[in-house]
Formats: structure tokens, C-alpha cells, sequence
């Protein structure tokens, strides 16, 4: 492969990792709106104490389901990520070559 082509896997993923990291940012910044809404309902089912709603907020299904989404989006882009950076090392693996080979042609010279 040459250059184009490995810049070209970087331009193709570069799309797909930028969603991925915007999904998980909205995700972790909603993670903290949906724990207070949770705990609001809490406290309209007669829970006062903050610890209480907050223990029961984490426990609540939606919460979980919420956290697993989380794992997922933090999957997905850490794989598009180490794509892009390996992409990123065969352009300097390829330029690397280049040059030893055009030093070797100039040594031949």
C-alpha cells in the first residue's frame, strides 16, 4: 500500500469515529440527567433522603441499560480509535521505507 491508500483508511474511519465519540459524550453527559430524574421520582414515591434516591436511582433499570449503552459507545470508539492510529504508524512505517530506500539508492550512486 502507499500513502494515499492509508490516509485513505483514515479519512473513511474518520466519520464513524467522530459519531462514536459524540454518542459517547451525549451518553455520559446524559448518564447525569437521567440519575436526576430517577431520583426525583424517588422522592414523588415518598423517598426524602438523597442517599435513598440516589441507591435507588443507580439500581433502576433504566440507569443500567443507560451504563451498558455507555460501555458500548466507549467500545466503539476506542476500536475506531487504535484503526485510525494504526492507520496513522503504516504512513510513518511507509515513509520510513521511502526514505531508507532513498538513501540506499543514494548510496549506490
Amino acid at each position: 500500500m502507499d500513502a494515499e491508500a492509508f490516509t485513505e483508511q483514515i479519512r473513511a474511519k474518520a466519520p464513524a469515529y467522530g459519531k462514536a465519540k459524540a454518542q459517547r459524550v451525549y451518553l455520559e453527559e446524559f448518564k447525569r440527567s437521567k440519575k436526576a430524574l430517577l431520583m426525583k421520582a424517588q422522592y414523588g414515591h415518598g423517598i426524602e433522603a438523597a442517599n435513598a434516591q440516589e441507591r435507588e436511582a443507580l439500581a433502576d433499570p433504566e440507569y443500567i441499560a443507560l451504563l451498558e449503552g455507555l460501555s458500548v459507545a466507549v467500545e466503539t470508539e476506542e476500536t475506531l480509535r487504535w484503526e485510525l492510529e494504526a492507520a496513522r504508524l503504516d504512513v510513518d512505517i511507509w515513509r520510513t521505507r521511502q526514505a531508507s530506500e532513498r538513501l540506499q539508492i543514494r548510496s549506490h550512486e
